[in-house]
């Protein structure tokens, strides 16, 4: 790392975001959008990441807001349906639903893009930035105090910042320096990953099959591709992903009951454990959390991403009202302000997520009983059904400024 990277970082407001997944990326940009000096710093992974994100219509605007509209369009593919499917195999089965757009007045929900294409594009996002460096490199330290946070890297180096983002994942050392306490749980499930090209057009559709083991659910890709996340539980999520590529086409075809048709070729699978995560609060000490460094879900309805870029779109407006007053953006006033503006989104998508994912694995019928008449309410009850699309697109007592599209038109610096 150059020294003028260390000296910037010296200056006053300056920011550092460890971790630059998609989460941390769009947090970086988005805060030195402000003008703000900001540096990205992650070790490089030596693993290709095989998943693909959904991002629905305030993440899209996000990245539009952040010049990267062209990258949703041009590497994505829109989804313009949700359909939800009862293979419970129990004698009361729930009805079929299928939300869509244009029921609630859009062309699509939202885009699925693949995890990698969508950190690289941010990356090259990040490099346009004058105000915003990235720096390859582990971070081994990150200490607190009451003017300032310093930051200690595997080479030897040290950055000091007046605030700390923390997109450094479920083990985060970043939580843990802000003496943070997360609440962890983990599921007797395992899902695994990987996109696969098949005979049907899935026709921008999004099928999710509620099932025993969990959700079984493909994903539009690009072309006659989908992306694949199967949940099932841990022994027989490995036996699966054990299989050659035959074996393992002819299960992933009888997953789908014919949906797609033939599958043809399987891209590579990647296969992880389903665990849970809350942290409270979100910030503390000059740090903030974002991504999965302060919330964890398991892989339903879209949401872990989504709720990571809202994450980084709050912090970004937390620190721009602290600017506009001349505020210590580090200030506890200030980190209590993110806080109180994420829990309510984070907390209600911990919950409704882990406790549609618990109605899958429990056989009592009565929850069964439940789970399908509230699927045959969304199917029949229009007010409803709309409300219930547009909260899982984004709830709406969170409304940053970077997920509104006149956001684009805002100066870069208040």
């Amino acid at each position: 790392m150059q020294q003028g990277v260390v000296m910037k970082l010296a200056a006053s407001n300056a920011i550092a975001v460890i971790g630059t997944g998609p989460a941390g990326l769009a947090a970086a940009c988005a805060l030195a959008r402000l003008g703000l000096p900001v540096t990205a710093i992650g070790a490089p992974s030596a693993r290709r990441d095989t998943r693909t994100a959904a991002l629905f219509a305030g993440s899209v605007t996000l990245l539009e807001n952040l010049g990267l509209g062209e990258t949703c369009c041009s590497l994505g593919e829109p989804i313009v349906g949700i359909r939800i499917i009862d293979a419970m195999g129990s004698w009361l089965r729930a009805p079929e639903v299928t939300f869509t757009a244009a029921e609630v007045g859009r062309t699509r929900f939202g885009y699925n893009i693949a995890n990698s294409a969508l950190t690289d594009a941010l990356r090259e996002a990040a490099k346009a930035i004058p105000t915003l460096d990235i720096v390859d490199a582990s971070v081994t330290g990150v200490i607190p105090s009451e003017n300032g946070v310093e930051v200690r890297l595997a080479d030897g180096q040290t950055i000091a910042a007046t605030l700390i983002v923390g997109a450094d994942g479920r083990n985060s050392l970043c939580r843990q320096a802000a003496g943070i306490q997360a609440r962890t749980w983990s599921y007797e499930q395992s899902a695994i990953a990987c996109t696969f090209s098949h005979q049907r057009p899935h026709n921008g559709i999004s099928t999710e099959f509620h099932r025993p083991a969990g959700p079984f659910t493909v994903v539009p890709s690009p072309g006659s591709t989908s992306s694949l996340v199967w949940v099932e539980r841990p022994d027989e999520a490995a036996r699966l992903a054990a299989l050659d590529e035959a074996a393992f086409r002819s299960a992933l075809e009888a997953g789908l009951q014919g949906l797609l048709g033939s599958v043809g070729d399987i891209g590579p699978r990647a296969t992880f454990p389903l665990t849970g995560l809350s942290a409270s609060p979100s910030a503390q000490h000059r740090i903030a959390l974002v991504g999965e460094a302060v919330h964890v879900i398991p892989p339903i309805g879209a949401q872990g991403l989504n709720l990571g870029l809202r994450d980084a779109a709050c912090l970004a407006d937390c620190v721009a009202d602290a600017l506009a007053v001349g505020n210590d953006i580090g200030a506890p006033t200030v980190l209590a302000a993110y806080d109180r503006m994420r829990r309510p989104d984070i907390a209600s998508r911990v919950w409704s997520i882990d406790l549609l994912n618990r109605t899958l694995l429990a056989q009592a019928a009565p929850i069964q009983a439940l789970r399908g008449l509230g699927l045959h309410t969304l199917r029949s009850v229009g007010p409803l059904r709309r409300l219930a699309i547009r909260e899982g697109l984004s709830p709406s007592f969170v409304a940053p400024r970077l997920m509104q599209p006149a956001a684009a038109d805002a100066p870069l610096a208040p």
